[in-house]
């Protein structure tokens, strides 16, 4: 009698834990949505911006960004404590996936997080102040070989793009090159522009108009094919450094386990809203291709990522 009882007891629970679930899923949205983001104006800040004025007229609720100054961890510490139903979402860059692996964060990039869609990707592009002696790849790494320690890239702060793109190219094409870190990406390419370090390993959206300006010469970009964001250069494979690739991923995730009819609407609407001409030609304009992927395929990025930088980081360790 018992054991019949505690079986009704259990199927009650979970239906009504059910019918709640889907009560949450058929009235979603019926209220405010808050984006947390990067601070303001950076890229990561603009998609957000981007995509929460697409997404007001197409959910018809209202949606807004919440910026989040300093470490990609504060942003990333708010949505995994939120409730999961849709209405916190998260827009971040690589650092809120890789800086775990750097440092201890208040949350797990995989089990804390649902994944909605790789929005964006900026791809990075390898560049050299124009007093450098190379005019391509294959001479930088030539030079670089003969004056071991005596090159320097710049970087911004550990777990940022430009920090993990110049490891991995110091790792990849085996070269002894001092890494200098700066604040930011933004002082680190201001330091290369004025002679004080003589590269950097940049995005393409950041790296390009100085290239074109002849305050920085750029050399190969960092990506699996041609970028129409670095037009003319050749892939750091084609350069002379095979399978070198890297760059600004930028995602969309909700906390963990937010009802998957939630996260595959939000994916439906996002991504159909960065497919229009006028919103990818924006994005272009600002250095960044849309992809607009898959919840699982932003996760299987997140999860080779990951694995990528921590071997990465097993052969810079002492």
């Amino acid at each position: 009698m018992e054991k019949q009882r505690l079986v009704q007891w259990l199927a009650s629970f979970v239906l009504v834990a059910f019918g709640n679930g889907f009560a949450i899923s058929q009235n979603y949205p019926n209220a405010t949505i808050r984006i947390v983001a990067p601070e303001a104006g950076g890229g990561g800040d603009l998609v957000a911006r981007i995509v929460a004025q697409g997404l007001t007229p197409r959910l018809g609720q209202q949606v807004i960004v919440d910026n989040r100054g300093g470490s990609a961890v504060i942003a990333a510490g708010i949505v995994a404590k939120a409730a999961p139903d849709g209405y916190v979402l998260l827009l971040s860059a690589s650092a809120h996936w890789l800086l775990p692996l750097f440092e201890s964060v208040p949350y797990d990039p995989i089990k804390d997080f649902a994944p909605i869609s790789m929005t964006t990707l900026s791809p990075a592009v390898i560049a050299v102040h124009p007093s450098v002696d190379a005019k391509s790849l294959k001479e930088l790494m030539a030079l670089a070989k003969s004056k071991p320690g005596q090159m320097n890239v710049g970087s911004g702060t550990k777990g940022s793009t430009t920090y993990l793109s110049a490891e991995l190219f110091k790792v990849d094409a085996g070269l002894d090159i001092v890494s200098i870190p700066y604040k930011g990406a933004g002082p680190a390419l201001t330091a290369v522009m004025g002679k004080q370090v003589d590269m950097i390993i940049m995005t393409a959206g950041s790296v390009m108009p100085h290239a074109k300006s002849g305050k920085l010469r750029a050399l190969a970009v960092a990506s699996a094919r041609p970028s129409p964001l670095a037009p003319g250069l050749p892939t750091a494979t084609e350069a002379g450094l095979p399978g070198f690739e890297s760059g600004s991923y930028i995602g969309m995730f909700a906390p963990a386990k937010t009802p998957e009819s939630i996260t595959m609407k939000l994916n439906q609407e996002i991504v159909q809203h960065l497919n229009q001409p006028e919103i990818k030609s924006k994005l272009f304009g600002l250095g960044l291709d849309v992809v607009g992927s898959s919840p699982s395929q932003l996760m299987t990025i997140v999860q080779s990522e990951m694995s990528r930088i921590e071997k990465m980081i097993s052969k810079i360790k002492p």
